[in-house]
């Protein structure tokens, strides 16, 4: 990939979506997508719309996208095209494969989860304990939303046949040392099951590297269109016994996961989405939001709290934050109302969001590639306004 500064305005011009007043610091609920991944998507529907295995021109063009398709995946996440798959949606692919890997599991086996996680990465196993009598562990957090790596060790045992975490909390930004926490599940005979949604847009993905088993992920929130995929690790995905239909294929592995016809022209843009961000570079993105990070914690008025690392060190530039006097759902009105789209609440972290005794949640402000300084900056005068 290029190592190229990054051109924002020259990146902005590449999506329609941006050409209005509002200002997206919403990108963790999902991003907008860049002009080239629309016209992909409609492109697939005027020209190649049919089902796979047919012997005419349009079926043979959707096999080829998705062949496509799983090459650009495998790029995207560092594994081989046989070991990815596509569904629905994050969380319905994660509840699928937890299902298929715990035909494997026994009465009294033990599931390790984080209090950092987004709750599909918590309830699958959850409903799995409740469903099969296994038990499910928590790993705690630091005062900082760091997770505890002493506390996840504390939490295995000879029984620990998973251990659930993510890359990046959707909530506080935190990174996960995920080699680190694999590392300790793999020494204790567990499966390191990682939910990548929230780090996909800021950084690369190498689940070799990583010594990741499960990466999950979603395209809509890395400047795709709306649906899930998932990395398993082929021994995995060959030994495991998936919900499938009788007729559909076994090669390739990932495949054996895919219920359904895929939504191919969604494919389209997904392969879209991944030569937008080859073309730009992971150095430039990171370089650029990790500036614009550090502009936004520099200047966040004393009126607003914020919750987690007060630096771009060990952490995305996500931020969950309060302001005094005003319940988080009013002040992201408020904000709304000025033109900057945040979220509020608890994003389906209920773990860390107990944690930190925040009962109504928090604003949460998340930065992308596309955004601009002078976006923070307006963005900062109204916090300090409210």
């Amino acid at each position: 990939m290029s190592t190229v500064a990054l051109d924002v305005q020259a990146v902005r011009a590449r999506f329609s979506a941006l050409r209005r007043p509002l200002a997206f610091f919403d990108g963790p609920g999902g991003t907008q997508v860049p002009d080239e991944v629309i016209d992909a998507i409609a492109g697939y529907l005027r020209e190649s719309n049919a089902n796979l295995g047919g012997p005419f021109e349009t079926s043979r063009r959707s096999d080829a996208l998705v062949t496509d398709a799983r090459l650009a995946a495998a790029e995207f996440l560092g594994c081989t095209a046989d070991e990815v798959a596509f569904g629905q949606n994050m969380t319905t692919l994660n509840f699928a494969l937890s299902r298929a890997a715990c035909r494997e599991l026994r009465e009294g086996d033990e599931l390790v989860v984080t209090r950092l996680d987004h709750d599909a990465n918590v309830s699958p196993w959850l409903e799995l304990a409740r469903d099969r009598g296994l038990v499910v562990r928590f790993a705690d957090v630091r005062d900082d939303c760091t997770l505890d790596l002493d506390d996840l060790e504390r939490q295995l045992t000879g029984r620990t046949r998973v251990v659930a975490f993510p890359w990046a909390s959707n909530a506080v930004g935190t990174l996960v040392d995920v080699a680190r926490v694999a590392e300790l599940a793999h020494d204790a005979g567990a499966l390191a099951w990682v939910d990548g949604v929230h780090y996909a847009p800021h950084g690369p993905i190498d689940v070799a590297a990583a010594g990741a088993d499960v990466v999950v992920c979603s395209p809509y929130k890395f400047f795709g269109p709306h649906l899930g995929l998932a990395f398993g690790r082929a021994e995995l995905l060959e030994r495991w016994r998936p919900y499938k239909v009788r007729p559909a294929a076994d090669a390739p592995v990932g495949h054996r996961y895919e219920t359904g016809t895929l939504a191919h022209e969604l494919l389209a843009g997904f392969v879209a989405a991944v030569d937008y961000l080859r073309s730009l570079g992971w150095d430039g993105i990171r370089a650029h939001e990790r500036a614009l990070g550090e502009r936004f914690l520099a200047g966040l008025p004393a009126s607003c709290r914020l919750y987690g690392l007060d630096t771009m060190d060990g952490r995305v530039p996500t931020f969950a934050f309060t302001v005094d006097g005003r319940p988080p759902e009013a002040a992201a009105a408020e904000l709304g109302d000025r033109g900057f789209a945040v979220w509020h609440g608890n994003y389906y972290a209920l773990e860390i969001m107990k944690r930190l005794g925040l009962a109504d949640g928090a604003v949460r402000v998340g930065i992308v590639h596309y955004n601009t300084a002078e976006e923070v900056d307006r963005l900062l005068a109204a916090l300090a306004e409210l």
